[in-house]
């Protein structure tokens, strides 16, 4: 959640940003009253247990024949104690989730408004041209006999797929590109678990306003995640982590999950917007004053992986009320999909300062030798949906797809995908 000190000094700059998001302002005012609350409670457990142990030295030092006459007083201080710490852990209850429906804090610049107020920061590469009629990713894919929707669909219902023969290839060799790349930038790989506990869950912010978008399984108590996001913020959770040698950086290999609820006609042909999905995640833990910095080198590697598979593509600062929960900026990468005449996001990047880090007890000594939050920072390296922009920018009129110069190592030396047939 955010930081209590700045919802008691600045609830103007809290109120502003909840303003840019369209959130409620009434609910600032509502935690600081509960925090009121809360200290108030605090302070007054806090003095009846003084005067209790207090008064438990007086009794032990008075005389065995007084000693008597004290206990009524000693019960009746107990039960006050005791009143005033079930008072005190109600209050704070109470603060805590007013508070936690507060999201993170917006960052000077980020675009106000929803999610058509974005700003385009640039276009790079040139949209492909075709003197032939263009197929779409998923003409194009059963065509090379790489993409089954029908029996994606026959074995797991709507929105699920499976990736066969080259398809298949094509999707790790993706993977693989992006791993190398995020292993020459020093990232740690990590295989992480896709069953996370509910704190877990919360601690990242997703059990908010997008909570229908995730699959729980009740009797397990465990969230299924939609991204490595989840697991590799709850990787050091409650742990005091060593920045002294610079950001902390995984690089998460994972399936991922999602309800995909609310898109009901949305994106239903092809795998734009599927169930099921393999992606690569960068995670990193850094200092709030280095958090900036790291944003722009994450998006500056996910704009070079972008540049190495020939995609033509557009940056854009995601508008405050089209941030996630635990977001603070957000970049979006948007690739060109030639047949939809339109811009669709690739990957992001996000910047969620401290929010993560105190919501999940994750903190780093500073220079005072004081341990304070770390602030998380994530953003895709290559998912699943890389493939649409890929068959479809590359593309030729026989239903053949060149393969971009990077990709060819981690396919063998495979210049061109060549059409077959189905089986």
């Amino acid at each position: 959640m955010i930081d209590p000190a700045l919802l008691r000094d600045s609830p103007d700059l809290v109120k502003r940003s909840q303003a840019a998001r369209g959130a409620s302002e009434q609910l600032v005012d509502d935690a600081r009253a509960a925090d009121a609350d809360r200290r108030a409670a605090l302070a007054e457990f806090e003095g009846l247990r003084a005067e209790q142990n207090a008064f438990g030295k007086k009794v032990a030092a008075a005389p065995k024949e007084e000693k008597a006459a004290l206990v009524a007083e000693v019960q009746q201080l107990a039960a006050a104690v005791k009143t005033a710490g079930a008072r005190s852990t109600a209050a704070d209850e109470a603060f805590t989730a007013l508070a936690r429906r507060i999201p993170n804090i917006v960052l000077d610049g980020v675009p106000p408004g929803g999610e058509d107020d974005f700003v385009v920061l640039r276009e790079v590469g040139d949209k492909p041209a075709f003197d032939f009629p263009a197929r779409d990713h998923l003409e194009i894919g059963e065509g090379l006999d790489a993409i089954d929707m029908a029996r994606g669909a026959k074995v797991s219902g709507a929105r699920f797929y499976f990736l066969k023969g080259i398809g298949a290839r094509l999707e790790l060799a993706i993977m693989s590109l992006a791993l190398d790349r995020a292993l020459a930038a020093g990232f740690t790989p990590v295989i992480p678990p896709t069953l996370v506990r509910p704190e877990i869950m919360e601690g990242t912010g997703f059990l908010g306003e997008h909570a229908d978008e995730v699959y729980y399984l009740p009797d397990d108590e465990l969230y299924l995640t939609g991204t490595s996001e989840v697991a590799l913020a709850g990787l050091h959770s409650d742990e005091i982590v060593d920045l002294a040698k610079g950001p902390i950086r995984y690089a998460g290999w994972s399936t991922c999950y999602r309800r995909e609820a609310g898109s009901y006609g949305k994106d239903t042909r092809g795998i734009i917007r599927v169930h099921q999905f393999n992606k690569l995640e960068m995670f990193v833990y850094t200092t709030p004053d280095q958090a900036e910095d790291e944003h722009a080198r994450l998006l500056g590697w996910q704009e070079s992986m972008l540049q190495a598979l020939g995609l033509s593509y557009r940056v854009i600062d995601t508008a405050a009320g089209d941030l996630g929960t635990s977001a603070a900026r957000k970049f979006d990468v948007e690739a060109w999909v030639p047949t939809q005449d339109a811009y669709r996001e690739l990957t992001s990047t996000s910047n969620c300062t401290t929010f993560q880090g105190r919501r999940l007890g994750i903190r780093a000594r500073g220079e005072s030798g004081k341990t304070e939050p770390v602030a998380t920072l994530n953003g895709t390296l290559a998912t699943t949906r890389w493939i649409v922009a890929l068959l479809e920018t590359h593309q030729r009129a026989d239903g053949s797809v060149a393969v971009p110069e990077a990709l060819r190592p981690y396919l063998g030396g495979l210049e061109v995908l060549e059409p077959v047939a189905a089986r």
